[in-house]
């Protein structure tokens, strides 16, 4: 599956690959260089611990780039009074009769834990596009839903603690 992805995602992701590339890299190859230089490489830990990390940070970066190369670019723009990407929505649901806050954004920054939904979770494909007042069944399954109410639209943009989620 494509992740979806902003132009301010894809922006994020090239400035990581990029500090990975140039920062990270360097210090994990003096870091093996170092540890190498303690002798025997069988019972050395910081030579292993070193290669593992160095080892990582490749395997990040290999990561990164495939997820630019096959995302699908999709715009966070949306009309003021419409569920968009980086707007907080409060959403009634009406089998809890609870409400709750969250932010919509892209499958990658988003953190349940951290109040912010994915475009692309089921509650999120639901909702996007509708404005406040609208009801919306949000589809689990073939044989399970539920409604919810749109209360109120915030635009609430984007945030430095919107960072890449890490897997």
């Amino acid at each position: 599956m494509r992740e979806q992805l902003t132009q301010s995602d894809v922006n994020k992701i090239e400035e990581e690959i990029e500090y990975r590339k140039l920062v990270v890299r360097k210090k994990a190859i003096e870091a093996v260089k170092e540890a190498r230089a303690h002798g025997d490489l069988s019972e050395n830990f910081e030579y292993h611990a070193a290669k593992k990390d160095k080892n990582q940070n490749e395997s990040r970066i290999r990561y990164l780039e495939r997820m630019l190369k096959t995302a699908e670019i999709v715009s966070d723009e949306s009309a003021e009074n419409e569920v968009g990407i980086n707007k907080t929505v409060e959403v009634y649901f009406e089998d809890e009769e609870e409400t709750e806050k969250f932010k919509l954004v892209t499958s990658v920054r988003g953190s349940s834990l951290n109040g912010k939904i994915s475009i692309e979770s089921p509650i999120g494909k639901a909702i996007l596009g509708h404005k406040v007042g609208d009801r919306v069944y949000v589809k689990i399954n073939d044989q399970a839903g539920y409604y919810v109410e749109i209360r109120s639209i915030e635009n609430t943009g984007e945030s430095e603690e919107d960072t890449i989620r890490r897997f």
